[in-house]
């Protein structure tokens, strides 16, 4: 039988301590937003460290870099070493010191002083010699390491042409045994894979477009690679291929007084003569 005093009123809930509340309310703890001082010092020393280890590398890089492009450069002018006497019956292109004792050159591979102001950043020297036909981009003849500068405009060349190469001037000035090269056909008999044409000569020695080996070892590095790739210089050889050689003498160190005292029996000295003539 269903009694009326068993019916049991049943009442709202009241809310629970703290319920509905906002944390600060409530007594919680507001949330962090931020980091602290000494956590932010953590960050920083890490990506210092990042960097230090980072740095190295870029630099490494960036070497390798300017020693592909200018081996590149090389090759192109090599090249166009190449095509002009092909286009010429076999004549190899003038290479003359200048002033030339010849009276002024007209078929030079290049043009310009680079130790004459106005020589050395006017591209036109560089567009009236005979490889540009072939070379077309100014900047082929400067390597990308160069940093050399008249009145804060870079210098146009950085490349030199073996002295033995384009002319009998080498046979003519000096007394010795050693042969000059005028045509592809000398190269060719001599071994073009070991005789070198072109180099990176040092941006305190470049001057005119002819790289001075003296084969009676009367002025060693008369005319100074430069050291731009690790200490090495880039060369092009008369079959096209380019190499790097590095200066390892402890004498090789550079112009001026040091220079004056580099010896014939520098190794460095004698491993470029071996590349330059025979």
């Amino acid at each position: 039988m269903f009694c009326p005093s068993q019916i049991t009123t049943l009442q709202p809930a009241g809310p629970r301590s703290g319920a509905g509340l906002s944390p600060v309310l409530a007594g919680a703890s507001p949330a962090r937003t931020g980091f602290t001082l000494i956590e932010l010092l953590i960050v920083i020393a890490i990506i210092a460290s990042l960097v230090a280890l980072l740095l190295p590398a870029l630099a490494t890089a960036k070497a390798n870099g300017h020693r592909t492009a200018c081996a590149n450069n090389l090759k192109q002018l090599a090249f166009s070493a190449q095509m002009y006497a092909a286009d010429n019956e076999g004549q190899l292109a003038e290479n003359l010191p200048e002033p030339s004792p010849a009276g002024p050159a007209t078929h030079t591979w290049v043009l310009g002083n680079m130790k004459i102001s106005s020589d050395s950043t006017n591209q036109a020297f560089i567009r009236q010699g005979k490889f540009f036909p072939y070379a077309t981009q100014v900047a082929s003849f400067r390597c990308p390491a160069d940093l050399s500068q008249t009145r804060g405009v870079p210098r146009v060349r950085s490349y030199s042409m073996n002295s033995w190469m384009g002319s009998r001037y080498m046979e003519t000035s000096r007394t010795n045994s050693y042969h000059t090269f005028l045509r592809d056909s000398e190269l060719t008999a001599a071994g073009p894979a070991t005789l070198f044409v072109m180099a990176d000569e040092h941006e305190a020695s470049i001057d005119d477009a002819l790289f001075l080996v003296t084969m009676d070892d009367s002025q060693p590095f008369a005319s100074f690679p430069a050291a731009r790739h690790q200490r090495g210089f880039s060369l092009n050889f008369a079959d096209g291929h380019v190499e790097v050689f590095h200066l390892r003498d402890p004498t090789s160190q550079g112009l001026g007084p040091e220079q004056a005292r580099i010896s014939p029996n520098n190794s460095d000295w004698i491993r470029l003569k071996q590349v330059t003539t025979r």
